[in-house]
C-alpha cells in the first residue's frame, strides 16, 4: 500500500511540475515564438520556390534576348527590373487623367526604346515579345522582394501577427507567381493568349481580308458592314504583345466621323474578364460601360467620348481565369470567342437600325493576332 501511494504521490508532484513548466512557457509566450518559428521555415521554404522561378524568368528572357543579338542584354533587365512610376498627386485631382497618362505614355516609350536599343537586328514584334518577358521577370523578381520585405520585417520586430498573416496568404501568392511563370514561355512563343479574345473578336468581325490602318499608337481599325449597319473596327495593332491605346483612338475616331456628319449609334466594347469561381470559362455576357482593364486613362476616354455626344456604351465579356488571361489560349476561350461575336452581331441587329454607323472595340492583348 505505501509503495502504491508513494506512486501515486510522484505522479502527482509529476504532473503538478509538467503544469507549472507548460504555464511558465505560457507565460513567457514560448509557444507564440515556436509557432513563429515554424512559419517563418514555411515562408522562406516558398520564398526560395519563388526566387528559382524569378531567377528562371531572367534566364529564359536572357536566352531570347541574347539568341535575337541583343547588346548588354542583362544590363538591360537589370534597369528594367527597379524601374518604377510614381503615382500622380491625387490629393488635388484636377486633371488627374490627363497626368496619370502621361506618365503611362512615358514609361511605355522609355521601355520601348530601350530594347530598340538592345535589339536594333531585331523586328517590332521579337521586341515586343522580349519586352513583355522582361517584364513579367521583373514583376516575379517584385514579388520575390517584397514577400521577404515582410518576413524580414516581421522577424526584426517580433510581429507574429503580420508572420501569421504572410504565412497564410503564401499559397496564393506562390500561385500567381507560378502562373506569371508559365504565362512567360506563352509570350515568348508568340501564341496567342487568353487576354487576346478582344482583338479575335475584332478580327472576326472584320475578316481575314480587311485592310488595317494606324489611328494611334500601336491602334488600328478597319471598316466592314454587320446587317446592313457601318461597322468601325478598332483593336491593337498585332502580331506583337501590345494592348495600343482603344480609347484615346476611339475618341478620335468619332470625332472623326461626327465631323464627316456620321454620328456612331453605339459604341460597343469587347475585353476579356475575370470569371468568379464556379463559373464556366468561355462563357458570354454583355452590360453597359467600357470593358476594359486599365488603370484610367483608357477607360475614361470611352466614358467621356460616349457621355459628351449621348452615344450608348455597350460591353460584351468573354469570362476566363486570371491564369487563363495571361497563358496559351483555350479551346474554351476560343470557343467563348465565337460566342462574342454572335453577341456582338445581335446587339447591333437589335440596338441600331440599318444604315446606321457602330463602332466596336476589341480591347485586350494582340499578341499572335496580325
Amino acid at each position: 500500500m505505501a509503495a502504491a501511494s508513494n506512486l501515486a504521490d510522484w505522479i502527482s508532484a509529476i504532473s503538478q511540475l509538467l503544469f507549472l513548466i507548460i504555464f511558465i512557457f505560457l507565460f513567457l509566450g514560448v509557444n507564440q515564438r515556436f509557432q513563429v518559428y515554424v512559419w517563418s521555415r514555411d515562408i522562406r521554404a516558398k520564398l526560395t520556390l519563388i526566387n528559382s522561378m524569378a531567377s528562371e524568368a531572367r534566364r529564359k528572357t536572357l536566352d531570347f534576348m541574347n539568341k535575337n543579338k541583343a547588346r548588354d542584354a542583362k544590363k538591360l533587365l537589370d534597369r528594367i527590373t527597379d524601374f518604377f512610376v510614381i503615382s500622380p498627386v491625387d490629393i488635388e485631382p484636377t486633371d488627374i487623367i490627363r497626368r496619370l497618362e502621361h506618365l503611362l505614355d512615358v514609361r511605355r516609350l522609355r521601355f520601348k526604346e530601350y530594347f530598340k536599343q538592345a535589339m536594333p537586328e531585331s523586328d517590332e514584334y521579337t521586341r515586343s515579345r522580349a519586352e513583355t518577358a522582361g517584364e513579367i521577370a521583373a514583376a516575379l523578381t517584385f514579388i520575390y522582394k517584397y514577400v521577404r520585405h515582410l518576413l524580414i520585417t516581421g522577424e526584426k520586430t517580433k510581429n507574429w501577427i503580420l508572420i501569421m498573416q504572410l504565412q497564410l496568404i503564401m499559397p496564393q501568392i506562390v500561385k500567381i507567381a507560378d502562373m506569371y511563370r508559365k504565362a512567360l514561355d506563352d509570350f515568348l512563343k508568340g501564341v496567342p493568349i487568353g487576354d487576346a479574345a478582344g482583338p479575335m473578336v475584332a478580327v472576326r468581325l472584320a475578316g481575314l481580308e480587311a485592310e488595317w490602318k494606324e489611328i494611334d499608337e500601336e491602334t488600328v481599325y478597319t471598316v466592314s458592314e454587320v446587317a446592313n449597319r457601318k461597322v468601325y473596327i478598332v483593336k491593337a495593332k498585332g502580331p506583337g504583345s501590345s494592348v495600343g491605346k482603344p480609347g484615346v483612338a476611339t475618341a478620335k475616331l468619332v470625332k472623326e466621323l461626327i465631323e464627316r456628319g456620321e454620328k456612331p449609334s453605339l459604341i460597343l466594347t469587347v475585353d476579356a474578364a475575370l470569371k468568379l469561381e464556379g463559373e464556366e470559362t468561355g462563357s458570354v455576357a454583355d452590360g453597359v460601360g467600357a470593358a476594359i482593364g486599365d488603370p484610367g486613362p483608357e477607360k475614361i476616354s470611352f466614358e467621356r467620348i460616349a457621355s459628351h455626344y449621348g452615344i450608348p456604351l455597350r460591353a460584351v465579356i468573354v469570362k476566363m481565369g486570371m491564369d487563363e488571361a495571361i497563358q496559351a489560349m483555350k479551346k474554351e476561350i476560343a470557343d467563348g470567342v465565337e460566342k462574342a461575336v454572335a453577341r456582338v452581331k445581335e446587339i447591333i441587329e437589335n440596338e441600331t437600325r440599318e444604315g446606321d454607323t457602330v463602332v466596336v472595340i476589341g480591347v485586350g492583348n494582340t499578341l499572335g493576332v496580325a
